[in-house]
């Protein structure tokens, strides 16, 4: 790899990604709508993915030996990607969710057949454009952006379900500070009545992840995600040391009022294909008193 452009990129997981290609002597070149800067040493090109004339316009003669789209939602974005970027990558890397899997209820880890994006409806014609039909409907925006762009493939295509992250200081979610002030206060956590554990991916592996994906060959869905599911109670447990507190109690809840992670159906993935592929993943153990640190900092109750 010589050029990579990346789409989004520019926080979290996406921001170690972009770093982790300058480091390498890659030439970056990260497109967004200007909202934050692009790392430093990597080409900003500001750009609304949304609209296919100013994108086009942003890159110009640009090529590149891969893209990485940190965030396509839709299948309008996927459909308008695969136009721009037809005559300008071999290979296109998408980064997909575990929220892909959101209608299946099994006990088993899931593997990457059980959703196949070739088989899999596209509807253009649904308000993607609505904040909140989106987010009603993310798992279903991501399995539909993957179909556009298995079934009509203009690049070599993979996309990779990344399982819930978690570490790093920069985490904009919240939801560790959520069972740090509930246990802090010794309030009850609310969680579903029947609650399942799922797998998890700490900030700095799915960074590796991706980069490694990026440079390789295989293409299709693949998994992401550390060996060794979490519970609610693993995670609260982990927060309780952390700021001094003890375990909460528990509190059945409506789903939709639940604490997050805590799930009504099971979030596990399998990810024998990555590492079959030769992907070396951590064990959630051994980094989830680590995340918890790096998110929290200083909790003073």
């Amino acid at each position: 790899m010589r050029r990579i452009c990346v789409i989004g990129g520019s926080r979290y997981f996406g921001k170690r990604l972009t770093t982790r290609f300058l480091a390498a002597g890659i030439e970056v070149t990260v497109v967004n709508r200007g909202s934050a800067p692009a790392p430093a040493g990597a080409v900003h090109l500001v750009a609304d993915r949304d609209d296919e004339a100013s994108l086009n316009a942003a890159l110009g003669d640009r090529a590149f030996d891969v893209v990485v789209d940190q965030v396509c939602y839709t299948p309008r974005q996927a459909d308008i990607a695969r136009r721009v970027f037809a005559d300008r990558t071999r290979r296109y890397l998408m980064t997909s969710t575990v929220e892909v899997y959101d209608r299946l209820h099994t006990p088993d880890l899931v593997r990457e057949d059980a959703v196949d994006p070739a088989g899999r409806p596209v509807d253009l014609s649904l308000p993607w454009d609505d904040p909140a039909f989106l987010d009603a409907h993310y798992g279903e925006g991501k399995r539909q952006a993957e179909a556009v762009f298995t079934k009509d493939a203009a690049f070599d295509f993979l996309s990779v379900r990344t399982a819930h992250v978690l570490g790093g200081a920069d985490d904009f979610t919240g939801r560790l500070a959520h069972y740090a002030e509930r246990i802090g206060a010794e309030e009850p956590v609310g969680v579903p009545a029947d609650n399942h554990p799922a797998t998890y991916i700490h900030v700095e592996e799915i960074a590796d992840f991706l980069f490694w994906a990026a440079g390789a060959e295989f293409t299709g869905p693949i998994n992401a995600c550390s060996h060794g599911e979490l519970s609610t109670a693993d995670i609260c447990a982990a927060v309780a040391e952390r700021i001094g507190g003890k375990p909460p109690e528990y509190r059945t809840v409506p789903g939709a009022e639940a604490s997050p992670f805590s799930f009504e159906r099971h979030y596990g993935m399998d990810n024998s294909r990555a590492t079959g592929l030769g992907f070396t993943f951590s064990h959630s153990g051994d980094w989830l008193a680590r995340a918890v640190a790096e998110t929290l900092g200083k909790q003073d109750h």
